[in-house]
């Protein structure tokens, strides 16, 4: 089978378009034929060797995958051959750039019927990201007032139309570049940082601060006084911690994404429900995502990229 893998890491040039062996299902897992497999920053991070994600070489990157079932391994009682899935996959082994995938069933469900099956894979970790930010972290309620700096891509998109839908009142920094997307999710407010102070447009404190953006860590300290007291921070930036502030109860804290089944599933029922939009920037060829890395190294990808692999 055709996959992507890298025997080094490195830069983008250590990614190969390779004939690999299929793999075969063992206990507890499922063979899926790959439809849709998703680019993320992580992927970046992994095959550059700069995130601590433990993989074995040569690896095949992708941890977001939607696809059809093709075999299942015994013990395997909750799908059957044919059934149409998506899936957060365990970010430490084998992944999805590939025109089949092992995947343990308990990191899969059902797709949505309401997009094309390749698209739903722009859907698991970046929507399972926002969601724990907002509601396992950030505790966010009905009525409260939400933040999200760095809104402008897939997991801010996905974060102010979940915000929105829970009752809370959005406001969220974004470049002219990525206001109609912005707009489009829902936000009550947006602030164009480029020319704009955040501080001083807001007119009052928030209860919930979401970033997600690569900002300076001076300039995330000077934020937290934007937070109420008693308030949270919560960051995607893994590599700095949270600031919070102890004095006033600002609790800050970093998320780490992690596979929720039960939670994937409610956000596959809002896809189908019409309540959540599930947007895909670009569909390519499994070949091009080198070229995607590269891209992404050179800051010029925009939005969420989907390789349609069968």
């Amino acid at each position: 089978m055709k996959a992507i893998q890298f025997d080094e890491f490195g830069g983008p040039s250590v990614l190969r378009y390779a004939d690999i062996e299929r793999p075969e299902a063992g206990d507890g897992q499922v063979l899926v034929k790959v439809a849709g497999s998703a680019f993320n920053p992580a992927d970046a991070g992994i095959r550059a060797g700069a995130l601590p994600i433990p993989v074995r070489l040569p690896h095949t990157p992708g941890y977001d995958v939607s696809g059809i079932i093709e075999a299942v391994g015994t013990g395997v009682e909750s799908f059957v051959v044919g059934d149409r899935v998506v899936g957060f996959l365990p970010m430490t082994e084998t992944g999805a750039a590939a025109e089949y995938v092992v995947a343990p069933v308990n990191a899969l469900v059902m797709a949505p019927t309401s997009v094309a099956l390749a698209d739903a894979a722009a859907l698991p970790s970046v929507a399972l990201t926002a969601w724990q930010a907002l509601f396992v972290e950030g505790h966010l309620e009905s009525g409260q007032r939400l933040l999200i700096v760095g809104a402008g891509g897939s997991v801010g998109a996905y974060a102010v139309q979940l915000a929105k839908r829970a009752g809370a009142y959005v406001m969220a920094t974004a470049s002219p570049r990525s206001r109609a997307a912005i707009e489009k999710a829902g936000a009550d407010e947006i602030i164009d940082y480029t020319h704009t102070s955040v501080a001083d447009h807001l007119g009052g404190q928030v209860d919930v601060l979401l970033n997600l953006a690569p900002i300076e860590r001076a300039e995330f300290v000077a934020l937290v006084d934007v937070v109420r007291d008693g308030g949270v921070v919560v960051s995607t930036a893994a590599w700095m911690p949270a600031p919070g502030d102890e004095v006033r109860g600002v609790r800050g804290v970093v998320i780490y994404v992690q596979s929720d089944t039960a939670v994937l599933e409610q956000l596959v029922d809002l896809v189908d429900a019409g309540e959540l939009t599930v947007d895909v920037s670009e569909r390519l060829p499994l070949s091009a995502l080198p070229e995607v890395h590269e891209r992404a190294a050179a800051g010029t990808l925009r939005g969420k990229v989907i390789f349609e692999v069968s």
